[in-house]
């Protein structure tokens, strides 16, 4: 007897991979490159500017003195100048004689020194008091200023004010000549006829004169 037995176990596991696997790095590089020199030579000539022009100081230092300290500077581009002077204070002084002529007793003197000045002779005048004029005072030395206008103080004001007034006084003449005419005209004489303007202005006269 024959037996044959046959046991036959095939296993057969095939995988196949395939792996692939790049990198790439490209990198595109441009380069524009301008190269441009320059050389300035530059001389400078620097010269000191001239010197500031500066005003002095003028100054008084007795209280005797009735002067003020005036100065001034130019400075240029080429050249400065500068000075000073003293100028004399009148207002100063005449105050100061005022007071020595009152204390020495010459009242009427140191009054009329200070009126000299224009705020001082139109207050006097304006107090009722006016300033001697030749020795005259109260309303004798009014009457002479008036009467000389040109030896006031404010003789330039004065005149001009005497002019306006004047104006002023001939324009209501002048309007109340003008409503009189035009009354006088609208009626009638004696004889029962209209009045004429030369007759009208004979009266006025007569009435105004």
């Amino acid at each position: 007897m024959n037996q044959s037995t046959s046991d036959s176990n095939v296993k057969t596991d095939n995988k196949n991979v395939n792996e692939n696997t790049s990198t790439s790095d490209n990198t595109n590089r441009n380069i524009n490159e301008s190269k441009s020199e320059q050389t300035i030579n530059q001389n400078i000539k620097q010269e000191a500017p001239p010197a500031s022009a500066i005003a002095p100081s003028i100054m008084s230092y007795s209280q005797d003195l009735c002067t003020v300290g005036r100065s001034g500077a130019f400075q240029g581009q080429m050249f400065g100048l500068s000075g000073g002077r003293t100028v004399v204070d009148e207002n100063c002084e005449r105050l100061k004689l005022s007071k020595y002529l009152y204390d020495m007793g010459m009242k009427v003197a140191s009054v009329a020194l200070l009126c000299q000045d224009v705020r001082v002779f139109k207050a006097m005048m304006m107090a009722g008091t006016p300033c001697p004029y030749n020795g005259a005072i109260g309303d004798s030395a009014k009457a002479k200023w008036v009467a000389n206008v040109s030896d006031r103080p404010d003789a330039k004001e004065h005149k001009a004010r005497l002019k306006k007034e004047a104006k002023a006084v001939k324009r209501t003449k002048d309007q109340k000549r003008k409503t009189f005419l035009k009354k006088c005209t609208s009626t009638k004489n004696e004889d029962g006829f209209w009045k004429s303007r030369h007759t009208c202005l004979r009266e006025y006269e007569k009435q105004y004169a």
